[in-house]
């Protein structure tokens, strides 16, 4: 078989750096296509057969993770506080709602970002926009900001580097089920943590009283992240897509899963060419300017055979736009036949400004996750899964939640550098609500918009 996998060169690019030297540019390309593949094509398969489960409601998917990766970042206490948080709200998630949960972290390769404008302009100077470290660095200089392509190599050590960690981690007891009640060590006592504790406490329980019984208890050693990213470079992520010697098809070797973005999602680009052409299973950002047919277009081009698991459509909408503009997409999408996995990113679509912050409000996020699944489940649809910003440290970034984080307080630990996440005990807090959706079908009233 034979694949054209440099057909998107002709395309439209959206969101492209522009790379100052072609020569440098082509020499970073070679290097990094001489670089061992950091996912496996087996590994994508199999997440493609668990996001299958998600798309019927036998399973449910937590995609989370930062809004992009720093460099200086890459330390195995951050690596495993964030991947400690993703695996609290798994069990939150799996016990309260008895379910499997397909963990997904936006990790290992979330270093590249789009941005609204290509330019920055600060008093009198103005420079290119920083794009993420995979592209340029965030302090404002023209040294700083200059888009230098070897940083995409330094992105795929990183990505190396953090991958060995966290397959250390879930294969070698960190993520072993029985000391669910020791993931909370470091952080400070609170409400969320205790509803925490006492689900800690009964899956304990739950796991003891197995245990007596005689049940194997290896599968409780070990979990699946798989690893995810928005394939944004299309140098970095054509340099890694590799041919699988089993299928003789390409795989992007970057990530198990990647995504097209809403500011890139054109049917006649280049994203979505490059990404028709491999076999992961792949998303799609979905906002609120798409129209019903975009979206069943995006799907027969992306994923032409209806290959269970291999299309994920990611609402990002806005909690006060879901319940008018969700409905005609689930029903264009019924109508063509198409049963993907859908997930909903409450983040993107509430992103407000206050003072010199970009922040979002926890109420009107949980408002856009509880409409979604309202939504769907009045048109027959399975509510497959969440996507969101989070990260495993204390932060102050993302207002109200039990908390009660107000404007005031932002500036305490407001670390991000692009866009506000949800902190350690905002994502429980999400998970225990979420749980509660999918277990009793969210009838609940939604909460007053602040």
């Amino acid at each position: 078989m034979t694949f054209n996998l440099d057909s998107y060169r002709d395309l439209p690019a959206a969101q492209q750096p522009e790379w100052p030297d072609p020569g440098e540019l082509a020499q970073a390309v070679a290097a990094l296509k001489v670089e061992p593949p950091l996912v496996f094509a087996g590994e994508a398969d199999v997440l493609r057969e668990r996001l299958a489960d998600a798309a019927q409601g036998r399973a449910f998917v937590l995609q989370g993770g930062d809004c992009a990766e720093i460099f200086a970042e890459v330390t195995p206490d951050r690596i495993r506080s964030q991947l400690r948080t993703i695996l609290q709200m798994a069990v939150i998630l799996t016990y309260g709602a008895s379910l499997p949960v397909v963990k997904m972290g936006r990790i290992a390769g979330q270093y590249a970002k789009p941005r609204s404008a290509s330019t920055e302009t600060r008093g009198a100077q103005t420079l290119p926009a920083y794009r993420g470290d995979a592209v340029n660095a965030f302090g404002f200089t023209p040294k700083d900001r200059r888009p230098d392509p070897w940083r995409m190599v330094r992105a795929y050590h990183r990505s190396s580097s953090t991958l060995n960690l966290v397959r250390a981690f879930t294969t070698g007891g960190f993520a072993d089920l029985r000391f669910v009640a020791d993931w909370n060590r470091g952080f400070m006592a609170n409400p969320a943590f205790a509803r925490y504790e006492e689900i800690a406490g009964e899956v304990d329980r739950a796991i003891s009283f197995m245990e007596a019984c005689g049940v194997d208890f290896d599968a409780l050693k070990t979990v699946e992240l798989f690893a995810c990213h928005e394939a944004l470079l299309l140098d970095y992520e054509r340099a890694l897509t590799r041919i699988d010697s089993r299928t003789e098809t390409p795989y992007d070797c970057s990530a198990h899963f990647v995504w097209v973005g809403e500011r890139t999602r054109d049917i006649g680009g280049a994203h979505v060419d490059l990404l028709s052409k491999v076999r992961n299973p792949i998303g799609v950002k979905i906002g609120p300017t798409a129209q019903p047919e975009d979206v069943v277009r995006l799907a027969d081009r992306l994923d032409p055979d209806g290959i269970p698991g291999r299309l994920t459509l990611i609402t990002r909408l806005g909690a006060d736009r879901v319940r008018t503009l969700l409905p005609p997409l689930i029903e264009a999408v019924q109508a063509a036949g198409r049963t993907p996995v859908w997930v909903c990113d409450p983040m993107h679509g509430n992103t407000i400004t206050t003072g010199a912050y970009k922040t979002r409000h926890f109420d009107v996020i949980m408002n856009e996750v509880r409409a979604f699944f309202e939504v769907h489940r009045e048109h027959g649809s399975v509510p497959g899964g969440l996507h969101v910003e989070l990260t495993g440290d204390d932060v102050t970034e993302v207002l109200g939640g039990s908390q009660t984080i107000h404007e005031a307080t932002l500036a305490r630990r407001y670390a991000t550098l692009v866009d506000p996440r949800l902190n350690h005990q905002q994502s429980l807090e999400m998970a225990f609500q979420v749980a509660e959706m999918i277990r009793d079908g969210s009838t609940a009233a939604p909460v007053k918009q602040p």
